[in-house]
């Protein structure tokens, strides 16, 4: 789903663009947060603020990390069981 937000910005010479701070705002994106870009079927370029997602399942819930890995807790679960 997409929603016209009016906002247009042009790309510098270095090929960035501004995401306007009312935007950020909403989006909850800070300083330094990492973004994660997408590329649609349709040829859509998608930003997204990043959120680690499971090694295993690729949830986005309850994830931690682990010896550099991404785990969620239903799988850490899941690990112990097959561990006992």
């Amino acid at each position: 789903m997409r929603k016209a937000t009016g906002i247009v910005r042009r790309i510098d010479n270095l090929g960035r663009i501004v995401v306007p701070k009312e935007l950020r705002t909403t989006m909850e994106i800070d300083v330094k947060d990492p973004i994660e870009i997408y590329v649609s079927r349709d040829g859509e370029i998608i930003l997204q603020k990043y959120r680690p997602s499971c090694v295993f399942c690729d949830s986005k819930e309850d994830v931690i990390e682990y010896k550099d890995k991404n785990v969620c807790k239903k799988c850490i679960k899941k690990l112990k069981e097959i561990k006992d």
